[in-house]
């Protein structure tokens, strides 16, 4: 008993040699290197909150019902919207989801499940790579050459096919991590009872892998909205609504805004402005869905 009391008095003299103190070098540095994180998180925001601040301020005060529902009005005329360009958006990156998703997808699951690393797989993962730097403007010059002069015209669908080629990549490498995530034991336990191999894919990995999937589609939307020098190639503009012929010019916010933003007149470069915010929240949402997508069980 004698022993056991005289640790626990010894215990306040023993924990006081851990607080901090600021004398101390190794807390100095550290409270130091806390504090330029602090900075450096600080700066790296500022940008895009920055952003966000102007576009609110500049582009906040044209948002309204018929914003959304007015086609864009001609050079020096007043009112109009952009509802067209919104549609159109919609509409070609709905053209590219539909040509990216699948080609991407099955190219995940070849370089996750079946490719490995045979030569085949290393090639295409590389050219995956690359395709991922490529400059937007050359997949607008592809698509114009295989598309727009095939067809003899603008349209939606070259629009879409110029921005599936900048999501291929994007789909697949994404894809293809989040399948090679999936815990082989898993995969093992499902072989051992009997399973064949591509019953293991698609009924335990893919369904596993969903989130990670799901966040590649969303990153890639998110670039796909966003570019304004392939559709310049490919889908041009148009003044007009959708009225459902894919191989026709087609308005888009991001020309829209390429447009009107160099504008003389002032109300059509305060559409470019309202346009502008729109886009942003449009990638915002996504980036959002996708980062709740992805987290895990536990982290609700």
């Amino acid at each position: 008993m004698a022993h056991a009391a005289s640790n626990l008095n010894d215990v306040p003299a023993q924990s006081g040699a851990f607080r901090k103190s600021l004398r101390e070098p190794r807390t100095l540095v550290n409270s130091g290197l806390t504090v330029l994180a602090v900075l450096l998180c600080l700066a790296a925001m500022f940008p895009l909150f920055s952003v966000l601040y102007m576009l609110l301020v500049k582009g906040a005060a044209l948002l309204s019902p018929s914003l959304f529902s007015d086609l864009t009005p001609g050079a020096g005329m007043e009112g109009g919207g952009i509802g067209n360009a919104v549609v159109g958006t919609l509409v070609v990156v709905a053209v590219a989801t539909a040509l990216a998703i699948p080609l991407g997808f099955m190219g995940a699951v070849y370089l996750a499940e079946y490719g490995d690393d045979s030569k085949l797989a290393i090639v295409v993962r590389f050219c995956a790579k690359v395709l991922t730097g490529l400059p937007s403007i050359l997949a607008g010059v592809f698509a114009y050459a295989t598309v727009v002069v095939t067809t003899g015209s603008f349209s939606a669908f070259a629009g879409g096919a110029a921005m599936a080629i900048l999501m291929v990549p994007t789909v697949m490498l994404t894809a293809e991590s989040a399948l090679k995530g999936v815990p082989s034991k898993m995969k093992m336990a499902a072989f051992g009872m009997g399973a064949t191999r591509a019953q293991v894919v698609t009924r335990i990995v893919i369904p596993t892998a969903i989130p990670g999937i799901l966040t590649g589609v969303m990153l890639a939307l998110a670039r796909a909205m966003g570019e304004t020098a392939p559709l310049l190639f490919t889908a041009l503009f148009s003044d007009y609504w959708f009225e459902g012929k894919l191989f026709q010019p087609i308005a888009s916010l991001s020309v829209l805004i390429y447009n009107f933003a160099g504008s003389p007149f002032e109300h059509q470069v305060s559409l470019a402005w309202a346009a502008s915010l729109v886009l942003v929240t449009i990638v915002l949402v996504l980036n959002i869905i996708a980062q709740v997508a992805t987290r895990r069980p536990e982290e609700h």
